[in-house]
């Protein structure tokens, strides 16, 4: 097993809106429902999607480039006094098109079996969210 520490670190710009920096110098604006900004409950299916996205066409471009590709993330929130709030019914759909052909073939060919990897061993994302890892808060 390999432990590589990751971090972001969130500012804020005013009430509601915030930036995320990383460690390479990216930015990326987070805020709630007014405004162009992500919510923190989609950055979530982001990342959910692009993890497996990322596995997914590192693949199977080895073969073909794709001529479409697209995923879908989707879920419903819950808003739940007892239990907190939460995600459910978490669901992550691929559509994605290659040329045809012996290259696009040998593409399509691994396409499942290289989303099943994704989502069972590679994707960090999701199986951070399958495996219900605990979250630590602390104040400084």
């Amino acid at each position: 097993m390999t432990d590589t520490f990751r971090s972001v670190r969130i500012e804020r710009v005013s009430t509601g809106e915030y930036v995320v920096h990383n460690t390479r110098g990216g930015t990326l604006p987070v805020g709630g429902k007014d405004g162009t900004a992500f919510t923190p409950v989609e950055l979530l299916l982001a990342a959910i999607g692009a993890c497996t996205a990322i596995d997914t066409d590192t693949v199977t471009s080895r073969r073909a480039e794709p001529e479409g590709f697209t995923v879908t993330v989707s879920g419903d929130k819950v808003s739940d006094p007892e239990q907190g709030n939460r995600m459910t019914n978490l669901s992550v759909t691929f559509d994605v098109r290659f040329p045809a052909g012996p290259e696009g073939d040998e593409a399509r060919k691994v396409l499942p079996r290289t989303v099943k990897l994704s989502h069972d061993k590679l994707c960090t994302v999701s199986r951070t969210v399958e495996s219900g890892e605990q979250v630590h808060t602390t104040i400084v």
